[in-house]
């Protein structure tokens, strides 16, 4: 069993900054995948980031490229969001993920773990 905690969350101005991070517990983080996804009021749960288990690879959502950048740090258990520029409609609940396959894709049903979620509220 894996646990994600995420933490970072906040109310930001547009064009402000905010890290997201995100601890693991239990089975061995190395061997995850690792995701970042996100759900505003009355939308579906979308993809935003993911990265491999060894952090050589990442993979962004084109409406989040250029501004975001996932990362991890195996030594200590973590996965975080850095998110710049940001706008209103990054305005979200944002929920970190692990998948115990090599290669992480965009469905959310392909995560085996999942976080309770962060608040990020980018005002105008």
């Amino acid at each position: 069993q894996v646990q994600l905690v995420e933490s970072g969350g906040g109310l930001v101005e547009a064009g402000g900054s905010v890290r997201l991070s995100c601890a693991t517990s239990g089975r061995t983080f190395r061997t995850l995948s690792m995701g970042w996804f996100r759900q505003a009021p009355g939308k579906e749960r979308e993809f935003v980031a993911a990265i491999t288990w060894s952090g050589f690879n990442t993979d962004y959502a084109d409406s989040v490229k250029g501004r975001f950048t996932i990362s991890r740090d195996n030594a200590k258990n973590t996965v975080s969001l850095q998110m710049n520029s940001l706008k209103p409609e990054d305005t979200a609940v944002y929920y970190c993920a692990a998948d115990r396959n090599a290669y992480p894709t965009h469905l959310a049903r392909e995560y085996d773990y999942w976080g309770q979620g962060t608040q990020v509220t980018v005002s105008s």
